[in-house]
């Protein structure tokens, strides 16, 4: 097989790392993601660096902490001034292409005051993470009493009232909707309607109509290699509703019995426990919710995979297979009832550890073809990645990722992290306010290696521990224990290590301050001499000589 080409950056909305048949799932079939994973490297301990999808993005976008770029949270604009994914490929000479969500915020403020015009080339990419779009749809077109969640034209909502769906908004009205007996919309973000078929045609549901688009985006750049599209979908992210035949595929008898413990609730750690008692925590701690969402929840599940057989049954068409290397992953997990919690959030294996299945066509990878991984790998090493594997070099002093290709080689890198670190900022939540906590204190922490989770709390409050070795569905919070001092204070030195890192010297590499040291003297900085014997004559070369006597003023009357 030739080197890779082009690249495909799949990511999935929300998708549980345990919610493929490849990773164990017993009753969730997923062939397609099997077979890439057959011929690609799954990765089993791939961590977000956030559990919350806008703070996650922006770090694969970037290659970049959350701490580093500082878009924390949901609509917290990525700053004007951050390099992205599509400013290190296209110096690589790859372009960079969207079909699809990323959930980015413009930093509208910061465009302004350098007069970047956002309609310009340059404008359009420092508004959408430094992607060019073939098609944006972040795809949660929701509408209350203070008007819409997200205030851009829907693409979507523009193919569906093209395709006869009537309306203002065919999103909640069809897509995200089913029809009660009486004829009456009945809504997805009611989950007891989850068990309804979505009152749309499946091939013009979310999921197709996304495929198709990057079907349409892979024929248009024939012959214009090389390329990175990254085909975003929206699902299976709630609402939890899909269209027929999959509304019904999965029943409540396979329905996975809750991850979670009546320990769990004995004294929990504060922030866990205004997690618990939120709103969606309550919903999935009960058995109806449960039994109605997670089968809709896992026939989205089925719907991306039969598109993932729709999309590669067309590459392999195309003879795209053999020089398009393929990433599957998600921005984060979903609780669904496990650890009495719903949605995202928190650290635990169901929220922060993601899918991640990497496809290279190379000759070079065969010998790594349907391994597992087992390293700590984050989220930010992909974009590590698609710059070695577009011929660039990896800045180091802006990547804050490891590039991934040693692995697809069956190679193993020198000096591999020991530990992945995840944070959250959740000072815009409700729980927060609950906790007393001013903005700057509500942030969490993970550090994770391969026996230990460790969180810490900002705002005075104690840590959280688990022993993944000893207790790996992580019910026993070992976060107070007096015996596991020594383990909490490695985990001190290793969160302080992290946040002492070089981060923020993006503007000159390791290489260009070796080169800088030394020169001082050369361009005519003489600090330190006293008589010109400590220097070479040639660095005293422009200071000695005749001296020169004022003339007096052009100007002077003669």
């Amino acid at each position: 097989m030739p080197a890779a080409r082009n690249i495909l950056f799949i990511m999935f909305d929300q998708l549980r790392f345990d919610y493929l048949s490849c990773a164990g799932h017993p009753y969730l079939e997923t062939p397609h993601l099997d077979r890439l994973a057959q011929r690609g490297v799954r990765f089993s301990r791939a961590y977000v660096q956030s559990p919350v999808c806008g703070a996650s993005r922006m770090s694969f976008y970037t290659g970049r902490y959350v701490h580093s770029h500082g878009a924390a949270f949901n609509n917290c604009p990525l700053k004007v001034g951050e390099m992205t994914l599509g400013d290190h490929l296209r110096r690589a000479g790859m372009s960079a292409w969207l079909v699809g969500k990323t959930h980015m915020k413009a930093d509208e403020e910061g465009m302004a005051r350098l007069g970047i015009d956002a309609e310009s080339v340059i404008g359009a990419r420092v508004s959408e993470c430094g992607f060019d779009i073939y098609v944006r749809d972040d795809g949660l077109w929701a509408e209350g009493p203070d008007g819409a969640y997200d205030p851009k034209p829907s693409p979507y909502n523009a193919f569906l009232k093209a395709r006869g769906y009537e309306g203002e908004n065919p999103w909640a009205d069809y897509a995200n909707a089913g029809v009660e007996g009486d004829g009456e919309i009945a809504s997805g973000w009611l989950m007891k309607n989850a068990g309804l078929p979505a009152n749309i045609r499946e091939e013009d549901s979310e999921t197709p109509w996304l495929t198709s688009q990057a079907i349409k985006f892979i024929d248009e750049m024939e012959g214009k290699d090389p390329w990175l599209c990254h085909l975003s979908y929206i699902k299976p992210h709630w609402p939890y509703i899909v269209p027929a035949p999959y509304h019904n595929m999965y029943g409540a008898n396979q329905v996975l019995a809750p991850v979670r413990h009546p320990g769990e609730r004995d004294d929990p750690h504060p922030v866990y426990a205004q997690f618990m008692a939120n709103p969606i925590g309550q919903a999935f701690q009960r058995d109806e919710v449960r039994q109605a969402a997670i089968p809709a929840y896992m026939g989205l599940i089925k719907q991306c995979d039969d598109q993932m057989g729709r999309l590669f049954a067309h590459l392999e068409a195309r003879g795209r297979m053999e020089d398009t290397l393929i990433v599957i992953t998600s921005d984060h997990g979903d609780y669904l009832g496990d650890h009495w919690l719903g949605e995202k959030d928190l650290f635990h294996e169901q929220s922060v550890k993601v899918p991640l299945i990497i496809y290279d066509p190379s000759a070079s990878a065969d010998c790594a073809r349907g391994t597992v991984c087992d390293e700590l790998v984050e989220g930010i090493d992909l974009t590590a990645t698609f710059v070695e594997a577009a011929g660039g070099e990896v800045s180091d002093h802006i990547l804050e990722g490891r590039s991934l290709m040693p692995f697809l080689r069956g190679e193993q890198p020198s000096r591999w992290r020991d530990y992945a670190v995840s944070e959250y900022d959740y000072s815009a939540t409700p729980m927060a306010a609950r906790l007393g906590l001013d903005p700057r204190e509500a942030r969490l922490f993970m550090i994770a290696d391969k026996r230990w989770k460790f969180m810490h709390a900002e705002g005075g409050l104690r840590p959280m521990l688990f022993d993944l070795e000893a207790d790996p569905e992580e019910f026993n919070d070992l976060g107070a224990s007096a015996e596991h001092a020594a383990v909490i204070d490695l985990m001190y030195q290793r969160l302080g290590a992290w946040a002492r890192r070089l981060s923020q010297r993006a503007t000159k590499s390791d290489q260009d301050i070796l080169n800088m040291r030394g020169k001082a003297r050369r361009v005519g900085i003489l600090i330190g001499v006293y008589d010109g014997s400590e220097v070479e004559p040639e660095l005293l070369a422009s200071y000695e000589g005749k001296a020169r006597r004022y003339a007096g003023g052009k100007d002077q009357e003669t």
